[in-house]
């Protein structure tokens, strides 16, 4: 049986499907606020000087540097200065004119001096203050960026900030790389969907919700839900659809040993290439993964709520943020409280967390097996903790896979 590890490498080293990314046809444009969340696939420049005028950055006038120097200390206002209004001209020694933050300098004009320093009476502005500096309170015209310099690269993931930059830049209209298609299965005969009244001896599907939530939430993809009973010829005739429509296929249920567990042996059956079937760990252990001609990966999860939720952030989550390019970052957090685990498997434990100065604790919430769909609720995260020992003390730490932010 593979370790997580193992498990991991194996996943991480067949991202056949999103390879296709780096081609051009790969990428797709869209309005600017339909972009965020997804993959710059293009560089974005300065289309002109960042600031591209000297800006006021305070309320108060605009002077000549060298009437401070010969001492003038009235200044008679000339005129106003207002943001969005085109630039004005210095009239002269022993004049100035009022300005307002964001607005461009006025023409001869080299220094402000904010409102707080000033008295104003009678069209005249008096200094209150003996010291001031050149250029003081004034954001110099191309200081941030220059015309035609790099602003964003192709390959960031669009937050606020870069749909600021975007718009700033005229970009209403951004290249984004395209999401994977990907088609996620509910299996068993259990099962009824969200709108209907299960019977005593059955259930509303949940897991294919909860996978598609976690992929939208991080990826911004949309996903293509589908359901199989349990019955042989049916799963096997609705994957040979799916495994040539989509190039992310995964399967909830129907992985273990049971005898109506058929996804194994359709998956077989349709020539998808077997690359393990079980991990040494708890929560999640008849976890399957496979590839389809080199183009679609297969992830056939335990069917228990809580194994599919825990394979999918621990597996499927890493799988996608490598393949669009970006790196898996582990975070820690630390026990608060002893805990005994003595089965020889890797231990996702539900935790809660909280931080105290900085320091990420795990409080451990065991809940009732893999089963216990409510526990998901109460948790934050799970602790990762290692196969080969059965005591983990508090005050040690271990990954984290969160997901709750």
């Amino acid at each position: 049986m593979l370790s997580v590890q193992e498990a991991e490498n194996i996943i991480l080293q067949h991202k056949v499907t999103l390879d296709v990314f780096a081609r051009s046809e790969s990428t797709e444009g869209v309005p600017l606020m339909q972009s965020l969340g997804r993959i710059l696939a293009e560089n974005l420049v300065a289309d002109r000087d960042f600031p591209p005028f000297d800006r006021v950055t305070m309320d108060g006038i605009a002077i000549c540097f060298d009437d401070f120097k010969r001492a003038v200390r009235n200044f008679r206002i000339s005129d106003i200065q207002a943001a969005g209004s085109p630039q004005m001209s210095w009239q002269g020694e022993g004049t100035c004119l009022e300005v307002m933050t964001g607005a461009m300098l006025p023409e001869g004009c080299d220094t402000v001096i904010r409102y707080e320093d000033l008295k104003i009476e009678n069209g005249v502005a008096s200094v209150l203050i003996e010291k001031i500096d050149f250029q003081q309170n004034i954001h110099k015209k191309g200081i941030d960026r220059r015309e035609n310099d790099a602003l964003l690269l192709r390959g960031v993931k669009i937050s606020a900030a870069e749909i600021a930059t975007a718009a700033t830049v005229g970009k209403s209209i951004l290249k984004v790389i395209k999401l994977p298609k990907i088609a996620i299965i509910s299996t068993g005969d259990e099962l009824v969907d969200v709108h209907e009244t299960p019977l005593l001896h059955q259930i509303r599907r949940s897991n294919v919700y909860a996978l598609a939530a976690l992929l939208e939430a991080e990826f911004k993809i949309s996903s293509a839900l589908f359901h199989f009973n349990d019955d042989e010829r049916g799963i096997t005739e609705g994957l040979k659809m799916i495994l040539n429509n989509f190039e992310i296929v995964i399967l909830s249920g129907a992985v273990s040993e049971g005898k109506f567990d058929f996804v194994p042996k359709a998956l077989g059956n349709l020539g998808v290439k077997k690359l393990f079937h079980k991990v040494a760990q708890r929560p999640g252990k008849p976890f399957w993964f496979g590839v389809f001609n080199e183009k679609t990966v297969v992830f056939a999860l335990p069917g228990n709520p809580v194994s599919t939720f825990l394979c999918a952030c621990r597996y499927v989550l890493p799988f996608v943020k490598l393949s669009l390019g970006f790196k898996n970052e582990i975070e820690y957090a630390v026990l608060s409280e002893n805990v005994h685990f003595k089965p020889d498997l890797t231990y996702f434990m539900p935790v809660k967390l909280e931080n105290t100065e900085g320091v990420i604790n795990a409080k451990p919430l065991v809940g009732h097996g893999s089963g216990d769909l409510a526990n998901l609720n109460d948790a934050d995260g799970f602790l990762e903790l290692p196969r080969g020992q059965d005591v983990f003390e508090t005050g040690s730490a271990y990954p984290l896979i969160r997901y709750r932010k």
